[in-house]
């Protein structure tokens, strides 16, 4: 089969210059990459933050340029200026973000406007942007401002500016990591059409069930490919994965730890079909004695950290383009509670918690911080953000000052404090975010993306705000840093029983750390309760565009083979327990 990359002996370094143009330092990044990718292939490429995955994907379409070794696409040398424009033009590349790619004003027009860069004729250029918006299921909103649409949509309009200019090969590096479970689904079934038409497909993803869908997978680590192979066998190798910062899908996890167990079930299992059949073929009678979960009353006497009460929020108010964010929602979160927060893209629940600090300020309805209407005209917001602090979806952009010290101090520096209670805030803040004494020297940008999401962290918490509200603090990071920042996070709540708000996408992070869920549906509050009565409607939670578990999938499928587990199962170690019970029940 024929090749549309060629990689031999890839090597890329970063250098940075003086003021005078003279070599500073250099930072090596890829090693000797050798690579081949066969026209019509899906490759799923994984690695941890910093591993040069995303370096290697500048590559493809000389975004950057070998410091040694050779890249050709479609037999042209990358190398060669001569062949940027053709090269650009068989290679199309999709960023994480897609507010960093959307340039117009107009979905149609931004779709255009590589075509026009480009000297297509006009005609021609309506007709690929037609085709390439029906493509991607969004030619109805053609006419829509990019910047009204949801993340996924934002997403396909995105890979529809890629695709109107007819490449071979489309780059996409983390296209899914800021979008809801609906999003996602919609970017992965776009992408599997355009695989179907034969256009070769190059997806990094932090993703395991993502990377699960590909032809073939290759693993980097510190600029070289460790591992290549399709799916299955790649996972397969749970412990060599997790030594490099990976996870695997749910299923795998629970069939590598039911062998270590005892119990003979395969390893190199990777979707929910699979793994039912392999363990409905385990003796499995009867079903488990399900306790329903022992709810802990809540304690009447512990105050509120925070009460919205018929909150509505309007934007754009009297203009043409007025839309209703939040809709008539009343919630009561009790302190030292950990909360997440879950809904769809445009459920409303960014708006809400922007509401908690004094961002926003209600259409109608009211808002109290410890029992303190926050807009009331003898309440001072400025003291109400010191006491709710919000940590944004992208919160390294937060990160400005020369050094991480100085960043972290900001806050409590603008509180008024005195200097020595600003180093101990400081240093106190960075060392429940695991940043060591040297690390606080540094500057935040020669951070990895880990430590600067640490650190943004680490500038909210040294304010001390009895209420902390994170939007995505996880997202876009590898499965070792996500686990890093959430645990810090969980231990930095048990230890000083600050009261969190979690809000994710990720519904396997949200059952992990947080004690009630707040589901937000259309600008309404679908429902507010603990994490077994949330996820006893997993129905409705798929229902309203919202993921649920793979491992509550897999429970779904043993009950409809004859093996019932109970319906309340979302984390791993439930299934495990479960399934080891029915099955010694049944030896």
């Amino acid at each position: 089969m024929e090749n549309i990359i060629e990689i031999k002996g890839l090597e890329f370094e970063y250098r940075e210059y003086d003021e005078n143009g003279e070599l500073e330092s250099t930072n090596p990044v890829l090693h000797g990459i050798d690579l081949t990718v066969p026209k019509g292939q899906f490759l799923a490429v994984l690695g941890h933050n910093g591993c040069g995955k995303s370096t290697l994907a500048k590559h493809l379409n000389c975004i950057l340029t070998a410091t040694g070794g050779t890249v050709l696409i479609n037999g042209m040398d990358a190398a060669d200026e001569n062949n940027l424009y053709d090269i650009r033009q068989t290679v199309g590349m999709v960023f994480q973000n897609p507010d960093n790619q959307l340039v117009a004003t107009v979905v149609e027009e931004d779709v255009a406007f590589a075509l026009e860069n480009l000297g297509v004729p006009p005609a021609e250029i309506r007709s690929r942007v037609d085709v390439a918006l029906k493509f991607v299921d969004m030619y109805d909103y053609r006419e829509h401002s990019p910047h009204q649409l949801s993340g996924g949509q934002k997403q396909r309009v995105a890979i529809a500016g890629i695709l109107a200019m007819k490449p071979d090969c489309i780059v996409l590096d983390e296209p899914t990591a800021m979008l809801d479970p609906k999003g996602r689904s919609e970017v992965m079934s776009t992408i599997r059409m355009l695989n179907e038409q034969g256009v070769t497909i190059v997806l990094i993803t932090h993703y395991m069930d993502e990377a699960c869908k590909a032809d073939r997978v290759i693993v980097m680590d510190d600029g070289n490919i460790i591992m290549d192979d399709v799916p299955r066998n790649i996972f397969a190798r749970v412990d060599e994965l997790k030594a490099h910062a990976l996870d695997v899908p749910q299923v795998t996890e629970l069939m590598y730890r039911l062998r270590k167990d005892g119990l003979d079930v395969p390893l190199n299992i990777i979707s929910e079909e699979e793994c039912a059949a392999e363990l409905l073929k385990l003796p499995h009678a009867g079903k488990v004695s399900v306790r329903p979960p022992e709810r802990q009353p809540e304690n009447d006497k512990v105050p509120y950290a925070a009460e919205v009460k018929n909150l509505t929020y309007k934007y754009s108010v009297g203009t043409p383009f007025e839309s209703t964010a939040v809709d008539n929602v009343s919630v009561s979160i009790r302190k030292g509670q950990f909360v997440g927060v879950i809904g769809h893209t445009g459920s409303g629940k960014s708006t809400l918690i922007q509401h908690l600090n004094g961002l926003l300020r209600p259409t109608s309805g009211e808002i109290f911080i410890n029992g303190r209407n926050i807009w009331d005209k003898d309440t001072d917001i400025r003291s109400v953000r010191f006491m709710a602090g919000l940590v944004f979806q992208y919160s390294e952009y937060q990160l400005f000052e020369e050094t991480v010290y100085k960043d972290i101090a900001f806050g409590p520096k603008n509180m008024g404090l005195p200097e020595e209670e600003i180093d101990r805030r400081v240093r106190g803040a960075a060392a429940a975010m695991g940043l060591s004494d040297e690390l606080l020297k540094r500057s935040p940008f020669d951070l990895s993306g880990g430590q600067k999401r640490r650190a943004a962290l680490a500038g909210v918490i040294a304010m001390q705000p009895q209420i902390l509200i994170l939007d995505e603090p996880a997202a876009g990071l590898d499965p070792k840093g996500r686990d890093t920042v959430l645990d810090e996070i969980k231990e930095y709540h048990r230890s000083s029983g600050t009261t969190i708000l979690l809000v994710s996408h990720s519904m396997e992070d949200i059952v992990k750390y947080a004690e009630k869920i707040l589901v937000m549906n259309r600008g309404r509050l679908f429902c507010y309760e603990d994490t077994d009565t949330v996820f006893s409607h997993t129905k409705e939670l798929k229902q309203i565009g919202l993921g649920i578990p793979q491992i509550s999938g897999l429970s779904h499928r043993l009950k409809d083979g004859g093996m019932d587990i109970g319906n309340d199962i979302y984390t791993i170690d439930r299934a495990e327990e479960r399934i080891l019970e029915i099955t010694k029940a049944n030896a």
